[in-house]
Order: structure tokens, then sequence, then C-alpha cells
């Protein structure tokens, strides 16, 4: 005799469609939610280049809301791009290391974004 017989977690799982064993189930699997982002050419990036710690040069991504876009994917895209890393900043910031103003502009309307800066 287990720990858990005779109780709620001896049984083994239900599908809550059907009400089968989950092993003899006939139901499609349910399809992933996918978000709806804003489009590209209704939003303005601004770009800048700041100076951080020790002198160090960091492109500035502003401007994208964080709600409407995908900016983690947009992120690692450019990163990839410009072959330097970078994280997420405060808000709706991206920081990719190094002084890549011309490279960033060119993906971003590239993708469709608006670029000023």
């Amino acid at each position: 005799m287990g720990l858990l017989a005779g109780t709620i977690f001896d049984r083994p799982p239900h599908c809550d469609v059907c009400e089968r064993l989950e092993s003899e189930c006939i139901c499609p699997p349910p399809e992933p939610e996918q978000k709806q982002y804003l489009a590209p050419g209704k939003q303005t990036a601004r770009l800048a280049v700041e100076k951080r710690k020790r002198g160090k040069m960091v492109t500035v991504i502003r401007g994208l809301n964080a709600n409407d876009s995908d900016l983690p994917g947009l992120l690692t895209r450019l990163k990839t791009h410009c072959g330097a890393g970078g994280s997420m900043g405060d808000e709706d910031t991206l920081e990719i290391q190094g002084t890549h103003l011309d490279r960033i502009r060119a993906e971003l309307q590239k993708i469709g974004y608006k670029v000023k800066g």
C-alpha cells in the first residue's frame, strides 16, 4: 500500500475534455495562444550611444513598447546580427554592447521599424 493510496493523487490522470485516461485520450492537443504584436511599421525605435562604466560604449534602443512587441526575440536577433552581447535594460530599453548604430539602424529598417537617432 502506497503513501497516497486511496486519495485523488492515486488515480491516473484523466483528460479534462473527454474524461478518458490521458493515455487513451483521442482529443486533439490544445493549440498554444499566440500573442498578437503591434506591426513594426507602427513603432518608432530611438537609437543612441551611451558611455557606461570604465568608458564602455553601449548602443541603446528605446521607444519600443514591451507589451506590443517581442523585445527578447528582437534583442536576440540584433545581438546575433552585430556579433555582440547585450541585455534588456530598464523598462522598454534594449542595450547592445559597443557602437553599432549603423548596423542596428539597417537591421531595424529591414524588419520594418521606423528609426530615429
